[in-house]
């Protein structure tokens, strides 16, 4: 595995990313080599990795364009590539997103405003979308990592990992930045962040779609245009996964039986709550408390 830093050494975001990872090299003795590069020596030197990320923190400073395009496709060659932190606006900006869904920091969204036809902003605390893989960076960086170690090595390695570190939970790549939508659209786009807010606070007793265009002032074309635009996303499919990825956290932190979860999040048929969370997911709500009992 390569990562690229282009930040601080001392960062959350490089050390979240990076001390799980050595951990497991650790572990693993020899089996899992990670190379740990600056952009410059990254462009310079050749190499076969099975993954390639390219770490830096807000503020830091863009490298040269000439020195950041060799670094991208040094990372590009890698079975998998992508970012964390800062950089994904750099990969962002520079074309090579290619119209994938990224997760960038909340607070660079101000900067986003070139990008939205190169790439799809998510608030997630990170995404995998076929082989390019991006993380938002911070404290999402540890989780991030955490997962990596889970999917490469095993659930064994990851456990062992997470004792190690006094991690109790890994949060999921489609859990939420909490304040991303609002720093992203509070100002440029209002009607799309108020509309959010009325689904957030509607879980249990879900709104219609014609329902959230009327409260907002818009008509449902105007407000599935603006969810199509700026989250990739049509109003009933983007609070449909907002309902499920809240019966998700319930079932990973309550006793409340499946039955109860799937009311209050607004399924009254427990088929369809079913069905819905496993097309999203990939297992059903049952596997996924499951999940809680086996910790």
């Amino acid at each position: 595995m390569l990562l690229v830093n282009a930040g601080d050494a001392d960062s959350l975001a490089w050390a979240g990313l990076v001390q799980p990872l050595r951990q497991a090299q650790r572990l693993l003795q020899g089996a899992f080599q990670l190379d740990v590069l600056t952009p410059r020596q990254a462009a310079a030197v050749a190499g076969d990795w099975r993954l390639a990320l390219l770490v830096a923190d807000e503020g830091t400073l863009r490298p040269p364009d000439a020195e950041l395009r060799a670094v991208i496709e040094r990372c590009r060659a890698a079975d998998y590539w992508g970012a964390v932190g800062a950089a994904v606006l750099w990969l962002a900006q520079s074309g090579a997103a290619g119209g994938a869904r990224i997760a960038l920091p909340w607070a660079l969204y101000a900067e986003t405003e070139d990008i939205t036809e190169r790439a799809i902003l998510t608030p997630h605390l990170f995404e995998i979308d076929e082989r390019l893989i991006s993380c938002c960076g911070g404290a999402a960086s540890l989780d991030f990592a955490l997962t990596l170690v889970e999917a490469l090595f095993g659930a064994s390695v990851q456990a062992e990992i997470k004792e190690a570190l006094c991690i109790d939970r890994v949060r999921s790549q489609d859990e939420r930045q909490r304040v991303a939508l609002q720093a992203r659209f509070g100002a440029l786009q209002p009607k799309l962040s108020e509309a959010v807010t009325l689904m957030e606070s509607n879980i249990e007793e879900p709104l219609s779609t014609d329902d959230i265009a009327g409260l907002v002032g818009l008509s449902r074309r105007q407000l599935e245009r603006l969810f199509k635009q700026y989250l990739g996303s049509l109003p009933s499919r983007y609070y449909l996964e907002l309902r499920l990825q809240r019966a998700r956290q319930l079932l990973l932190e309550t006793n409340h039986s499946i039955v109860q979860v799937g009311l209050m999040c607004g399924f009254s048929s427990g088929s369809h709550f079913s069905t819905a969370f496993g097309t999203l997911f990939g297992n059903t709500p049952r596997e996924e408390r499951q999940r809680r009992l086996n910790r």
